[in-house]
């Protein structure tokens, strides 16, 4: 169930869509609002590539929600939270936990190169989360700085 609304849309009956925070290969993230529990969340909604077959739409929807049960498996203060997955028209949307503070690359954008001593912090962190990950049999493919999340005001990336 898909309301429109002015400048907004919700989806599956709960998730108000409100502003675009990103586009890229892997879909649109969405800051929304999970009406249900007052919360401010983020919604990736996947693309849909009208060239695909059905079969072909099928297993990418199957490939896509099979790595987001994946992920929400995985516990570590490194990896954001899968909190849903909802389908609408026949799409995957997934609900997530929302990181306010920007990528890496925006930083980097804003303030120039970290120092060492702060690049290698971020590195471990990376590399933790990639371990726990890698472990579970979730590979990234993505790892690029504006793919890295920074959240304000700690210390987590």
């Amino acid at each position: 169930m898909v309301t429109e609304g002015d400048d907004f849309r919700v989806i599956a009956g709960r998730y108000r869509l409100e502003a675009r925070l990103g586009r890229g290969g892997m879909g649109i993230v969405w800051r929304a609002t999970d009406q249900l529990l007052a919360r401010q969340v983020a919604v990736k909604e996947l693309p849909f590539d009208e060239a695909l077959s059905a079969e072909e739409a099928r297993q990418q929807r199957d490939r896509t929600l099979r790595e987001a049960r994946a992920v929400a498996q995985l516990r570590h203060p490194h990896i954001i939270v899968v909190h849903d997955i909802v389908e609408q028209d026949e799409r995957p949307f997934i609900v997530m936990e929302l990181i306010d503070g920007g990528s890496l690359a925006d930083r980097i954008a804003t303030h120039g190169p970290v120092d060492a001593a702060e690049g290698a912090r971020i590195g471990i962190a990376l590399l933790s989360a990639l371990r726990t990950a890698h472990a579970a049999g979730v590979l990234h493919r993505d790892i690029k700085p504006a793919n890295v999340l920074m959240e304000t005001g700690t210390d987590r990336a």
